[in-house]
C-alpha cells in the first residue's frame, strides 16, 4: 500500500532542478522540482512532505511553453514543462545533493 502511494508521488515530482538559480534560492529556504504537467499545488505539496519529510509553506507553479525550434530545415517543437518553487517552513531543508 506504501509503495503504490510513492509511485504515486514520484509520478507527480519528476526531478529537482539544480541550476545557478536554483542553487541561490536555497538560501531562502525555498527549492525548485520539475513536475507533472497535470499536478496540482496540493499534490505537489503532499508529495513533497511525503518524499523529503519536511513541512512545506507554499508551492508556486510556473508553465514553461515548448519553444519552436529548426535544425537542418526541419522544424520541431521542443517540449513544455512545469516547474514548482516549493517553500519550505523555517527550520526546514532539503539536500539535494546527497543522491548524486
Amino acid at each position: 500500500m506504501a509503495a503504490v502511494a510513492k509511485n504515486r508521488d514520484y509520478s507527480v515530482i519528476l526531478s529537482p532542478v539544480i541550476t545557478e538559480k536554483a542553487t541561490r534560492i536555497l538560501e531562502n529556504n525555498q527549492v525548485i522540482f520539475k513536475v507533472s504537467p497535470n499536478a496540482t499545488k496540493p499534490q505537489i505539496k503532499n508529495a513533497i512532505e511525503a518524499l523529503y519529510s519536511v513541512k512545506v509553506s507554499n508551492v508556486n507553479t510556473i508553465n514553461i511553453k515548448g519553444k519552436q525550434k529548426i535544425f537542418r530545415g526541419i522544424k520541431g517543437k521542443r517540449t513544455g514543462i512545469r516547474k514548482a518553487i516549493v517553500s519550505l517552513e523555517k527550520g526546514q531543508s532539503i539536500d539535494l545533493s546527497s543522491g548524486v
